[in-house]
This record gives structure tokens, C-alpha cells and sequence, in this order.
């Protein structure tokens, strides 16, 4: 159950009449000094024991009981209910003066919010109605609402958004009345209550899911705390109905999620025209038929950026593009949904507008993405979109102008939001891309462009900006996204280069477009760095396949790291390498290699990192407290962290070891939201597991580390130092010099090998 917030606890011990609050229940209170008193109801004396104090709103009874306490006491003793029974009672069950004693009556003391003869997608509705005005009075939900960034109050009241709270059985008749028992039983008909009789979205942000003819037939649930239960509950039962079907009933274009939240985070940005199925494989044969039947067009698919959600659209593609219907997918940064990357790039109208011109056609005919709802040229009254992708494009290209409804008294709107692609696309401009500045030209017309480095927001877009044509140029720094610097920079350009205003318009609405695209390639390359591949040859994965099948693998292991110049330490080495390997699995070893200064230790690891692919380890010298909190969210994912000494990284110990002991970190932080500038606080995550390898010249070693790690301690033996040098005086020799030849051929094909390994499941029969 969600707990009450403390404010509200104390505004009703404040607020509410305590004195009024008794006197309705039958007591008599007469004035005795500053207080009043009366009777006891709860016992019989036949002389007042009841004191209480209005100054307080405080009550405490003398006599047998001996109890006191705040309004809320009150209730709880002469109602005989618990204490969330008695705040909601307070709350919003009706006036205090109908508080009487439960003790005699079966009747609830809250009014019911569903008709005892209600059953099927009526009794759903009554009861969507009630979640709904419970989650208008929630601050957990909103605040859940809040931090997904879909606490958007159009949504929530179009959508019928509601919260279960577990407060419903309050307001019930009693299970020993026929009307208690009837709606109990009509509510596990339904499967709104399980077995147990607990509500079955218990703790859950509910959406309710329409039919064509407007009855819920379907609830999707999200809790809101993970408590080691499902996060996600529907309805029993085979799903139905569709979100949001006016999407289809007034776009021809259709952006396609695999989640509810993430279909509301489009809505919320402005996206109107978009649904959702019910995961990765809930596309139900009721979604298909009805994009066939309302004559779709385009389908964006929207899935998330993972295998599951590739393979999910892919799959769907193919289905759709069957039955002429055009598909494209859009692509987030690796591993992100459509929730999390709004979330992260702000505002969210921009940066998902930018994904979805930047959508890549999959499947169907090759139908270029544009307006769904195109403009009216004999209807007067158009209306154009509040932010489109482009304002300056929007504003000086009457073709991209879009038709909505406008609700009239409301900024609720019917009609669902374009597409942010402009229905004309963006004209190829001969683009040069240098260090510092990019140059466009456009007939006899020069642009030259510096700063757009700078731009990593899709807010701005601050530009040095120089037009040129012949000898005469205008140059100005400005926000092209500011309507007023533009205005200015066109006037002065038209004075100093003497060409008409249209052109120059024109040329600045094509410049600010590609200055977009090559924005939004540069923000995409910093979220979503290019993943290092190697594609071996069938050489090189032959020679790789044959090292791993080798029966004498850890004598070949042992005289790789002897080649590459580590002599003696075998037992060492082999640990080192298996911990190294160890990343590949759920729960990597982590290895601390301890000595005495300049006795090995970093040649140990040194040798050991050498065989492991550079694109899967991450080696530091030293970190600092949170560092490793704000890497990339999969940056340590199954690779080997090496940190160079253990004292570089001592206040980084509890990240490591937290790394180690849970798989991954997360940590909330402040900061402004760079919408609003309020502080808000933002939610960074790195996922594991990671093999972690350090070293220390330090004797007496962290108990909490020790319990994390395999400690290697290095051979300072005389025989280990004579082999050492005995090694160093053959590195002179024709021998070492074939060695340190043949060192770079020996760790290729011990890394070629270790990128050809995958986890495997051992099973103890």
C-alpha cells in the first residue's frame, strides 16, 4: 500500500474539527477552563473522563481507557478501524458529521464507488473512474508519473490514468452482505481481484485500454515500486483493445511502441499519432486488422534498441511490408527505450522529432515519411503545430503547415500531431565539413559556419554565421532557433550583399535544416559511441577454434605469457587469465596482484591485459569517488576493469566493490533541468558484471575487498629474481629477438580466441 505522505497526515490533524468531529458522533462536551469535556463513549462512566483541548485539536480520556490521541485516533477507536481506514474516512469519505460507529452497521462508512449490479465493462469503467480520482490525490503515482515524464494533465485526463492503492475494500459493503459478496464476486469474475482478495493492480499506475465501440476491455498495470513482483500485470486473459485508436482513426502515419509508458512519452511530446502493442510479441491480430482497416500507410516502429526489440520489428517489418503497408525503424542509442532517451536528451519534442526524420525504411514501398494530416489549401482556418521540428522551416514553408482541430476552450486537441518530417525534404546542399567550420553553398551564395561543435542540445543551435557573395559578406553570431536573431541577421545580410530578401530566406531555411541533420548526427555519435568490431577471417578464427579445443590449453596459455616476456608465476598467470575470461560470465572473479614495490606485480597484469581484445578492457591509473557512477550506462559490460594501484582508486572503493558484489552501480543526482532550470534530480546507471584487477604494494589489505577478490601474491623468491634476469640477458640474444617477434603474432591469436568465447550454463546432474 502506498504510504501517506507526512504533509497530508498533518494537514488533516490540523484542519479537520476535532470538537465537531465528537460531537457527531453523539458526545456532549461542556466548557471546563480552556478545555471541554464529556462522556467517554468507549466505556460507561457516569462521570466525564473525555478532555479535550481545541487549542490542540487534542483529546484524552481519564477514566477506564486511557487513550488519546488526534483526529485520526478517534476515528480508528470508536470506528474500529485501522489507520489508513481512518484517513481515508477523513480524507474523502463525505462530511465528518456522518462518522458514526461501524461496530453497529455493515453499511461502509465511505460512499461505494461501484453499483451492485454492475458487472462486465461497466462495473470497469465505475471502477477506472475511482483509481482515476485517487491517483489526482496521490502524490506517489504523480510523483511516478513525473519522473517517466508523462505527468502531462491532458494525458492523464484523456487516458484515464488511475492508482491502485488498495483503499477500494474501505468503501465496499461487507463480504457478509449480499451486496459485499455480489461485487466481490464480480470484481474476481473479471480478474480485478486474485484468489487472495487483494486487488490485483495493487501498488500499480493503471491505463485503461478502449475498444472500438469505447469500453475498457483491457488494463495495463506498472507498479511503481519493484518489490521483487511483476512490474507489468494486465487483465487475464488474451489482450484486447487498442491504445489510443483515434491515432488510426485520423493519421495515415503511425508511430508503433512496444510499451505503453513509451506511447505516452511521444504523446506527451507533441506525437499524437502513435500506439502500442502489448511487448515485444503482443502485436495481436485485433492491432493489424485495424491498421488494414483504417488504411495505414506508414508505420514507425519504435521498439526498443535491444536484441529483443531488433528481432521484434524486424519480424513485424515483414508482416506489414506483406500487406503494402511502409515500414521504418527507428533507432535509438544502444540499449534505450523510447522513455529513457527522452528522458536524457532534452527537450524531448526535439530529440525524438530528430529520430524519427532519421528513420530507416525497412520494409514496404519506399514512401517517403511526411505530413499525415496535409493541409486544406480551400479551408481558411489552419492551424499550425505549437513547436514544429523546425521553426524557421515551418514559418517560411506554407507547404509544411499542418491541419489540425483545435478544441475550442480547451488546449486539449482532437487531432493527433504530424510528424515532425517536413512534407518537402530538405534540399541537398554541397556541404564541406572542416576542423573548425562547415561551408555550404548555394549558387553564387557562400556559408560559413563555425561553433556547431558547441551545440550538443537539440535547444540551441548558437552559430557563427557568414554569407558571402563576391566580395560583399554579412557575419553574425546568433540562435538560429531565436525567430528575432534570424529576422536581424536577414535584414543586415540583405543591405550588405544586396539580394532579395526571399533568397536569402530561402538559403537560411536550407542551412538551418542540414545544420540540424549534422547536429543531430554528432549528438547521436556522443550517446551511442561506435562500438569497436572485429570480424576475424576464416584464417584467423580456424587458428583461434584451434587454440581453444587444444588439450594442452594451459601449457599453451603458459608459454604465451613466456613469450611475451613473464617467466615462472604459473600458477599466477593461469588464475589472472581465467579471471580476465571470467567477464564473460554473470559473475566475474576479480583479482588483487600484491608485492613489494618493483617486484612484478603491473608485469603480471601488464601480461595478462595483453591478451585480452582492446575493445573489452578499460584501464585506469587512478580514480576518483564517483567515477565510475557517470560512465556510459554499458561502458564496463562484461569487460575487464584494471586499475593500475589500489591507493589510485581508494575512493573509488566502494563503487568497485558495490561493482563486484551487485553487477551494477546507480546513483541520484542533481541538477538543472535544462527546460525548466529547476533542480531535479537525475538517475545515472552502469550495468555489469565487470572482472575487476588490481594491484597494491600495500600489506595489510581491505577486509571488505579481500572478501570480493582472489589475492595473487607475486614470487620474490631469489630463483624467480635470477629467472627474471636471466630472461632480460636473453632479450639480447637471436632467441629473445625472435621472441619479441613472435609476441605480437601470440597475444593476436589469444585475443582473436578470447572474442570467440561465450558463456555457457554448467549443470550438476
Amino acid at each position: 500500500m502506498a504510504r501517506i505522505p507526512q504533509d497530508e497526515l498533518e494537514r488533516l490533524k490540523r484542519e479537520i474539527d476535532l470538537v465537531q468531529l465528537i460531537t457527531s458522533c453523539g458526545v456532549k462536551l461542556s466548557k471546563k477552563g480552556n478545555d471541554l469535556v464529556g462522556l467517554c463513549p468507549m466505556h460507561s462512566d457516569k462521570e466525564p473522563s473525555l478532555v479535550v483541548t481545541p487549542s490542540k485539536n487534542l483529546w484524552h480520556c481519564l477514566g477506564a481507557c486511557g487513550t488519546g490521541g488526534t483526529v485520526i485516533d478517534w476515528v480508528m477507536k470508536t470506528q474500529a478501524v485501522s489507520f489508513r481506514h481512518a484517513v481515508e474516512i477523513l480524507r474523502g469519505g463525505g462530511s465528518v458529521q456522518s462518522i458514526r460507529n461501524a461496530k453497529r452497521s455493515t453499511t461502509p462508512l465511505l460512499s461505494c464507488p461501484i453499483s451492485h449490479d454492475a458487472t462486465g465493462p461497466k462495473l470497469i469503467a465505475q471502477l477506472m473512474g475511482f483509481y482515476h480520482q485517487e491517483l489526482l490525490q496521490s502524490k506517489p503515482a504523480l510523483d511516478y508519473l513525473e519522473k517517466r515524464g508523462i505527468n502531462h494533465p491532458e494525458a492523464i485526463a484523456r487516458f484515464k490514468l488511475g492508482f491502485v492503492n488498495r483503499v477500494l475494500y474501505y468503501r465496499l459493503p461487507t463480504i457478509g452482505s449480499t451486496a459485499g459478496r455480489a461485487i466481490r464476486e464480480h470484481l474476481a469474475a473479471i480478474g480485478l481481484t486474485r484468489k487472495t482478495g487483494h486487488e490485483h493492480f495493487t501498488g500499480s499506475v493503471v491505463f485503461p485500454i478502449f475498444d472500438v465501440s469505447g469500453e475498457v476491455v483491457e488494463i495495463y498495470g506498472r507498479r511503481i515500486t519493484n518489490k521483487g513482483q511483476p512490474r507489468h500485470l494486465y487483465l487475464p486473459g488474451p489482450h484486447r483493445g487498442i491504445w489510443n485508436l483515434d491515432a488510426l482513426r485520423e493519421s495515415k502515419e503511425i508511430i508503433l511502441c512496444e510499451s505503453l509508458i513509451d506511447a505516452l512519452t511521444f504523446w506527451c511530446a507533441g506525437y499524437r499519432h502513435v500506439t502500442t502493442t502489448y511487448g515485444t510479441n503482443g502485436f495481436t491480430t485485433e492491432i493489424f486488422e485495424a491498421l488494414k482497416a483504417y488504411g495505414i500507410e506508414r508505420v514507425l516502429i519504435a521498439f526498443d534498441r535491444d536484441d529483443a526489440g531488433d528481432a521484434a520489428a524486424a519480424k513485424l517489418a515483414e508482416r506489414l511490408g506483406a500487406e503494402g503497408i511502409t515500414c521504418f525503424r527507428v533507432l535509438f542509442p544502444r540499449g534505450m527505450d523510447a522513455n529513457e532517451y527522452a528522458l536524457k536528451v532534452k527537450p524531448a519534442e526535439q530529440s525524438l522529432g530528430v529520430l524519427l526524420r532519421s528513420a530507416q525504411h525497412v520494409a514496404g514501398p519506399l514512401v517517403p515519411l511526411g505530413n499525415p494530416h496535409p493541409a486544406d489549401p480551400t479551408n481558411s482556418s489552419v492551424i499550425t503545430d505549437e513547436k514544429p521540428s523546425s521553426s524557421l522551416a515551418a514559418a517560411e514553408e506554407p507547404s509544411t503547415l499542418v491541419k489540425t482541430e483545435a478544441n475550442t476552450g480547451s488546449s486539449a486537441r482532437k487531432a493527433a500531431k504530424a510528424s515532425p518530417v517536413p512534407s518537402v525534404p530538405a534540399p541537398d546542399v554541397p556541404t564541406e565539413i572542416r576542423d573548425h567550420e562547415v561551408l555550404l553553398s548555394l549558387g553564387d551564395r557562400r556559408w560559413r559556419v563555425r561553433g556547431l561543435a558547441r551545440n550538443l542540445s537539440f535547444e540551441v543551435l548558437k552559430v557563427n554565421l557568414l554569407v558571402a557573395k563576391g566580395e560583399h559578406f554579412h557575419v553574425d553570431s546568433l540562435d538560429l532557433y531565436s525567430a528575432r536573431q534570424r529576422g536581424t541577421f536577414l535584414k543586415q545580410a540583405v543591405e550588405e550583399l544586396q539580394i532579395k530578401s526571399e533568397i536569402l530566406r530561402k538559403d537560411l531555411g536550407a542551412v538551418l535544416l542540414k545544420l540540424e541533420e549534422l547536429q543531430a548526427a554528432e549528438i547521436k555519435k556522443q550517446l551511442e559511441p561506435e562500438e569497436k568490431v572485429v570480424t576475424l577471417s576464416a584464417e584467423e578464427e580456424a587458428q583461434a577454434l584451434e587454440l581453444l579445443k587444444a588439450t594442452d590449453l594451459l601449457d599453451r596459455i603458459s608459454d604465451a605469457f613466456a613469450t611475451c616476456g613473464l617467466v615462472g608465476e604459473h600458477t599466477n598467470k593461469l588464475v589472472g587469465y581465467l579471471a580476465a575470461v571470467s567477464r564473460k560470465l554473470t559473475k566475474p572473479l576479480a583479482v588483487m596482484v600484491q608485492s613489494s614495490s618493483a617486484a612484478g606485480k603491473s608485469a603480471l597484469m601488464e601480461a595478462v591485459l595483453a591478451f585480452v581484445p582492446e575493445e573489452e578492457r578499460v584501464q585506469y591509473s587512478a580514480m576518483t569517488g564517483q567515477s565510475l557512477f557517470y560512465m556510459g550506462e554499458t561502458d564496463l559490460q562484461h569487460k575487464v576493469l584494471a586499475i593500475a594501484e589500489e591507493e589510485g582508486a581508494e575512493r573509488a572503493s566502494y563503487a568497485l566493490k558495490l561493482l563486484q558484489s551487485e553487477g551494477k552501480l546507480s546513483i541520484a543526482s542533481t541538477g538543472k533541468d535544462p527546460s525548466s532550470g529547476r533542480l531535479v534530480t537525475h538517475e545515472y546507471h552502469v550495468e555489469g558484471p565487470a572482472a575487476i584487477l588490481l594491484t597494491t604494494t600495500a600489506i595489510d589489505l581491505d577486509e571488505e575487498l579481500l572478501n570480493r577478490c582472489v589475492v595473487l601474491a607475486v614470487d620474490e623468491s631469489r630463483e624467480q629474481t635470477r629467472a627474471i634476469h636471466q630472461l632480460q640477458r636473453e632479450s639480447r640474444t637471436l632467441e629473445g629477438l625472435e621472441h619479441r617477434l613472435a609476441r605480437q603474432d601470440t597475444v593476436k591469436l589469444h585475443q582473436n580466441a578470447q572474442r570467440l568465447l561465450k558463456p555457457l550454463f554448467i549443470v550438476n546432474p
